[in-house]
């Protein structure tokens, strides 16, 4: 990855303040951008990526031809991510749930990992129980006390559940929290988490809510391929299963 963003932008953004993230890359005007003129060879891009990047630490305003450079190479590095990303065999996994869910007012709600965790666990599970390989959790570290809360949630699920028991067999039961600014597959899952946001429905099962037709058009298929696709177990009876997964309500029994 960071030699793809030295060949897209000519330089590393972290440099210039800025991080590798889906709304960095994918925004509505990094399309505009891109798509205000005609595609650059890949010397000119990087030279003016470079002017442009240097021109929003100083506060100027770039030229036509580096806002077009920069739109170019944002979606261009989104692309090479995803190519990378099959090429070494990673797997997405992502639940999805409506950005109209409110949290109940229910204290105990605090108490346990929502459904949707617990559906991501359980295909992380599939997949590792297909390798045969022990899993580890990494995390996008936020607020402090919140990552403390969510790891007690996840504890109580994996010690007093008896899935959650079961699928420490291969997962290991302990997150680790990192800085999505010093670490390059965390940048990467950002931008697979803003394009399943944007641009993958699977309308049959309720994902009904609007798209971004530019996203949905060139990073829908990438989605697909990347996603799990296996076996699941539950009850006595084998599934098929997918990475991603929609979760119409995390707080329900349903």
């Amino acid at each position: 990855m960071q030699r793809l963003e030295l060949d897209r932008f000519g330089c590393q953004l972290a440099l210039y303040k800025k991080e590798l993230k889906g709304r960095t890359l994918l925004g509505k005007k990094q399309f505009r951008f891109a798509n205000q003129d005609v595609v650059m060879d890949d010397e000119a891009r990087r030279k003016h990526c470079r002017a442009f990047l240097t021109k929003g630490l100083e506060k100027k305003t770039p030229s036509r031809s580096e806002f077009t450079a920069y739109g170019q190479a944002c979606l261009e590095m989104a692309t090479g991510i995803m190519q990378l990303l099959q090429a070494h065999g990673a797997v997405l996994f992502a639940a999805v749930v409506p950005c109209s869910i409110q949290r109940p007012a229910d204290p105990h709600v605090e108490e346990f990992l929502r459904k949707d965790h617990v559906f991501l666990f359980e295909r992380y599970f599939y997949l590792l129980e297909e390798k045969q390989k022990f899993g580890l959790i990494v995390m996008d570290e936020a607020e402090k006390m919140e990552d403390r809360r969510f790891v007690r949630r996840m504890e109580r699920y994996f010690t007093k559940t008896a899935p959650g028991q079961y699928r420490t067999t291969w997962i290991v039961p302990s997150s680790f929290f990192v800085a999505s600014d010093m670490n390059y597959a965390v940048q990467a899952a950002d931008i697979c988490i803003y394009c399943v946001n944007w641009g993958f429905r699977l309308e049959s099962i309720g994902m009904n809510a609007p798209t971004r037709p530019e996203i949905a058009q060139r990073f829908g298929p990438w989605l697909s391929r990347l996603q799990f696709h296996g076996q699941g177990h539950r009850d006595g009876n084998t599934f098929e299963s997918f990475g991603i997964v929609y979760v119409s309500d995390p707080y329900s029994a349903s």
